[in-house]
């Protein structure tokens, strides 16, 4: 196919609905993939002998994320995670006490009720750190996890109206055979070309034109599904140019970053299924995030997110294997710590030519970029799509097929 309706840059879960939503119209599409697999930054890895999401690891809100029922209908099976979870904190080498935990708690709260009051409060945006609590024996923690761990950069590098806007609010879901298992076979049936790198693309006539190792493709509409951080880069030669406010959005959604190092041999530390372990940390120390047994799986999952994930990726695996095994043995002991196995799985999105990192923050001041992100051009027959062009979702898989779907809407009206 080299003519296609619609052309698709990128087969990550924008990339797929969009695909899927252009075909079930009757119209014809191709996916270029510059990676040699689907699924993105969503992508499950076996070489531990069991399923393990390198990326993506929930289905969000779940109960209005189109991919649950989906994934009901491709027979995947799926666990409430937040159900089924066992929570443990620690302070220092011991569980956190009954009053400690109380104070945790209250800590958490507090976080919240302070963005929500500011968010709705209006006025200039600010970054979320001039808006929570701090000082607080707790409030370190909170912030560690609110900013590094689930939004992946420090909370003063964060729009407080954007972190607000997409607060996740619903059940989240795992895919017991990984997400990434998900995302392939929502792509089977899809005519996807592989390891094809889409060097430049002319949009500005009647024809777009893709080119690059694999020759040139004609397409009366296009649908591009590149992470902001390549966007920024220009990794692609868009002629002509993008819009100045298009690519100034991009630089105001930078990628966050956040490591995983999977291990086996977790049984000797003595842990239930579904298991989270944290601990208590001073201003400036690094929070790791441990997630044991998923599934009932041998199999321990450690993250660490912002500036620390950046620092360590930066050194290699082997300096991000020995730290995480450092804080298993602080935790659990050196005998426990021990007992897992060699050669975990370790990630590098950071390294990741066609990621640059994992989803997308916007920097304080900069909450609007994710519309002009998302805005079509040329009439409709351009279209950016991804987890940074969705204004409630972003950063989740889910926000990414739902951009998907509305960018096929939009290139289809064009077409007609």
């Amino acid at each position: 196919m080299t003519e296609p309706d619609v052309l698709v840059i990128g087969a990550g879960a924008a990339g797929i609905a969009a695909a899927r939503a252009v075909q079930a119209a009757g119209r014809s599409v191709l996916v270029l993939e510059a990676r040699d697999r689907v699924g993105g930054r969503a992508v499950t890895d076996h070489r531990l002998g069991l399923p393990f999401d390198l990326g993506a690891a929930w289905l969000h809100n779940a109960e209005d994320n189109p991919l649950v029922p989906l994934a009901h209908e491709l027979g995947l099976a799926l666990a409430d995670s937040d159900a089924l979870r066992h929570e443990r904190t620690l302070v220092g080498d011991r569980p956190a006490s009954p009053a400690e935990l109380a104070a945790y708690d209250s800590a958490w709260n507090a976080f919240q009720a302070a963005v929500l009051a500011r968010a709705a409060a209006g006025g200039p945006d600010c970054s979320v750190a001039a808006a929570v609590p701090q000082g607080g024996p707790w409030d370190a923690t909170v912030a560690a996890w609110q900013g590094d761990i689930i939004a992946s950069a420090p909370l003063d590098r964060l729009s407080l109206a954007d972190f607000a806007a997409t607060a996740l609010d619903g059940r989240n879901m795992m895919v017991e055979a990984g997400i990434g298992t998900l995302f392939a076979r929502l792509g089977e049936g899809l005519p996807i070309r592989l390891s094809a790198v889409v060097e430049s693309l002319d949009w500005g006539g009647a024809w777009a034109v893709a080119r690059g190792a694999f020759g040139s493709i004609r397409a009366r509409a296009v649908i591009a599904t590149l992470p902001s951080s390549l966007i920024a880069a220009e990794a692609i030669r868009f002629d002509p140019p993008l819009p100045a406010a298009v690519l100034q959005a991009a630089q105001d959604l930078p990628l966050g970053q956040v490591a995983k190092v999977g291990f086996r041999g977790v049984e000797a530390l003595g842990l239930p299924a579904f298991c989270s372990i944290d601990r208590q940390v001073a201003p400036g120390k690094a929070l790791v995030a441990m997630s044991a047994r998923p599934f009932g799986r041998d199999l321990l999952a450690c993250h660490v997110g912002g500036d620390a994930a950046a620092a360590l990726e930066a050194e290699g695996d082997a300096a991000l294997e020995a730290f995480m095994r450092a804080e298993v043995a602080r935790r659990f002991g050196q005998q426990a710590a021990r007992t897992l196995a060699a050669k975990p799985i370790v990630t590098n999105w950071q390294r990741d030519p066609w990621s640059r990192g994992v989803y997308s923050y916007a920097r304080p001041g900069r909450s609007a970029a994710r519309g002009v992100l998302a805005q079509p051009l040329a009439g409709g027959r351009l279209c950016l799509a991804g987890e940074a062009c969705h204004a409630r979702l972003a950063g989740t898989v889910g926000g990414a097929w739902q951009s998907g779907l509305v960018a096929a809407e939009t290139a289809l009206a064009a077409l007609r």
